[in-house]
């Protein structure tokens, strides 16, 4: 079962990424990822309430609380910079830089997880890496608009810190239902995002927000929820080594609604980059 929830959050991991591209060409990123993160936690919050999972609370060891939180200040940091990188970039170049967090996440896994190295894994690992070179190219800046080159960096720390949440994600479902994790962690999420919100001066702008974008922020919001319910199951439930690719093949969504919606197509050195991450992640799922 774990397998069919990693294939669900890479589901909705990928609509995450257009829907919240939607939601930020006039809507500040930090504001949006805020606003964003506010529908998450009520989300998850109320299928904690639904299964029951509440009833958990009191059982929850000091240690399993501090990973919990250790991980959602990784996913905050993440996703300020995922989020700051997409409104720089486009996203057929900023996702696949994120996604280099799924090499860096799978060798933590098997070094400090216990996972195993076997040549078979390693080569997988290869074969994720190359494609995910090969996806990362330079943006061209499109006539009269002004560029920011930033992009590529905010998008690489967003990898480095996605990476950390899936290790310490995989600590702190230990023992505890995977919702109320899911739930717990979206807190400090959250209190982060408007922490940020706060400290640039930009809560002012949480009432300009254009109702049209607001409504893509929600969706994205929701998908993103519902994505990491299933991923922090498929953490609880499989190894981490193999879960985070699967969820990683979201980028197969992004690219093809980035091209049906935002018409971001693929070089041809994309298309193959896109082939070799999908059968390095075939190759650790069937190992």
């Amino acid at each position: 079962m774990w397998v069919l929830f990693a294939v669900g959050s890479s589901f909705f991991a990928g609509v995450t990424a257009i829907l919240a591209k939607c939601g930020i060409r006039k809507t500040d990123s930090d504001v949006a990822t805020a606003v964003r993160t506010f529908v998450v936690l009520i989300f998850s919050w109320l299928l904690v309430g639904i299964s029951g999972a509440w009833k958990g609370i009191g059982a929850i060891e000091p240690r399993t609380l501090l990973f919990l939180i250790l991980s959602g200040l990784a996913t905050g940091a993440s996703w300020l910079f995922y989020f700051r990188a997409l409104q720089a970039g486009d996203i057929n170049k900023v996702v696949p830089v994120d996604k280099f967090s799924t090499v860096l996440t799978i060798l933590l896994a098997l070094i400090f997880l216990g996972e195993g190295v076997t040549p078979a894994k390693g080569a997988a690992v290869v074969l994720i890496g190359a494609g995910t070179m090969l996806m990362i190219t330079k943006k061209k800046s499109d006539p009269g608009k002004a560029t920011d080159s930033r992009w590529f960096l905010y998008a690489s720390l967003s990898a480095v810190f996605a990476s950390l949440t899936a290790i310490l994600g995989k600590l702190g479902v230990t023992g505890i239902d995977s919702n109320l994790g899911t739930a717990i962690r979206t807190i400090v999420v959250l209190v982060m995002a408007w922490v940020m919100v706060g400290v640039t001066g930009k809560t002012g702008l949480v009432r300009h927000i254009d109702s049209k974008e607001l409504g893509w922020i929600t969706l994205s919001g929701l998908a993103t929820g519902a994505s990491w319910l299933c991923y922090y199951r498929a953490l609880q439930e499989g190894p981490a080594s193999v879960v985070v690719p699967i969820d990683k093949l979201s980028i197969l969504v992004t690219v093809a609604f980035s091209w049906i919606v935002f018409h971001e197509k693929l070089s041809a050195k994309g298309i193959a980059g896109v082939a070799l991450l999908t059968a390095g992640t075939i190759l650790l799922a069937v190992l």
